[in-house]
């Protein structure tokens, strides 16, 4: 497909698709899916290798959020049967860390559920990292504590804090179908501030919540302009007491659809594969190893995911490598850019490459309307509800039984 050839080539030179192009390829039939995989591959060897980071949810406070966002089970007036629970203390949050760092974890991801913290909160968490990095040597610390007010992202750094998480979720035209009370905008600016105090921003999206190709070209067109490091990309957890409960959109084919455009979109950084693979990819997770560079090990923030080790035996028989760390994931130019802006302001440049003139919490472990056409898939069929595949955490953070690592 000259299409394909096309992206590659861009994909190469870091350089942005247009936004035809990337609804073209959400519009590719399901016979030309292994032709997309391939290609988007060809782009993740060429900055990645063959190599997988392994990262470590440990979810801090879980549940009673007086946020309404539509996909969460932990939202105001949830009906979930969720684990609840306030603050771990630093070392039962340090235990839990290191039980997935004991599994391969290159980075562990802190999580509280909540509108942002506030001051003592950024003090609870700053002890959390720092007991964390005190008993486990190398370990990356990303922490996803909600919306930031001016200067706790330069504590959280000056804490030890590695990364910030704050994902967009969706375009800034259907944000206010998804959640009322904050706005993309108050999303956008946390993300800022978190390139701003030098650490690496990390923010996504969630597919399957009913959204159209135009809104998820939008987003993930949003997120390069952002220029985050890394990109977790999020399936749908319809979660029985949540407003999205019926949202069954996703087959394992559209997932992998999604997954490539995000790849030709944002070449060379970090995309994880985040919450819900297990329940929308199935068999297919193995193949979604081609297009992304980095995964959840274990269960996530209220839902269990697969076994660990069936995560490392996944990789290994796919060919991948878990990645060590002593190796440093981004390409040599993003990873130069982010050193300098921990002495500056973050390159304002896209994900497809930090040089100036170049054109980037749910369960996981974070622009402008699109005027251009693309050809039209298909209507596929709606799948079915797999409610089966559903699992609430009931281990691990929060509770006296060992986590999945």
């Amino acid at each position: 497909m000259d299409l394909l050839n096309t992206l590659v080539d861009k994909g190469l030179r870091r350089e942005l698709p247009s936004r035809e192009e990337a609804l073209a390829v959400l519009a590719t039939s399901d016979e030309e899916l292994l032709d997309v995989v391939a290609a988007a591959g060809k782009v993740r060897r060429q900055w990645f290798g063959r190599r997988v980071k392994l990262n470590y949810l440990v979810n801090l406070k879980s549940g009673l959020c007086p946020e309404d966002c539509s996909y969460c089970s932990q939202r105001l007036g949830s009906k979930a049967e969720i684990l609840k629970y306030t603050w771990l203390k630093p070392d039962e949050a340090s235990k839990a860390a290191a039980a997935g760092v004991a599994g391969g974890a290159k980075r562990v991801c802190l999580v509280a559920s909540g509108r942002g913290p506030t001051d003592r909160d950024v003090d609870r968490v700053s002890q959390t990292i720092e007991a964390i990095k005190e008993q486990n040597e190398g370990v990356e610390v990303c922490a996803c504590l909600g919306l930031l007010s001016d200067g706790q992202a330069e504590r959280l750094r000056a804490a030890g804090a590695d990364a910030y998480n704050h994902n967009l979720n969706t375009s800034e035209g259907t944000y206010g179908d998804i959640t009322t009370t904050h706005t993309y905008a108050d999303r956008v600016d946390t993300v800022q501030k978190a390139h701003g105090a030098g650490l690496s921003a990390c923010s996504g999206l969630i597919a399957g919540m009913g959204e159209s190709d135009e809104d998820l070209v939008d987003v993930v067109f949003a997120l390069r302009e952002l220029d985050p490091d890394s990109v977790p990309v999020n399936f749908l957890i319809p979660f029985e007491g949540t407003p999205l409960a019926k949202e069954w959109n996703l087959t394992p084919q559209r997932c992998l659809r999604i997954l490539a455009m995000v790849r030709f979109v944002c070449p060379d950084v970090e995309v994880r594969l985040a919450g819900g693979r297990e329940v929308h990819l199935r068999s297919m997770q193995p193949l979604a190893l081609n297009l992304v560079n980095s995964i959840f090990l274990g269960d996530y923030l209220t839902s269990e995911g697969q076994e660990g080790k069936a995560d490392l035996e996944m990789i290994a028989d796919a060919g991948f490598e878990v990645e060590g760390a002593g190796t440093t994931t981004l390409p040599e130019h993003r990873a130069d850019a982010l050193a300098d802006a921990g002495c500056g302001s973050h390159a304002q440049s896209g994900c497809g490459s930090h040089e100036a003139g170049a054109c980037g919490s749910h369960e996981g472990g974070g622009c402008g309307p699109c005027g251009e056409s693309a050809p039209v898939a298909a209507a596929a069929e709606v799948p079915e509800a797999r409610t089966d595949l559903v699992a609430v955490r009931r281990r691990g953070a929060g509770t006296d039984l060992a986590p999945n690592a």
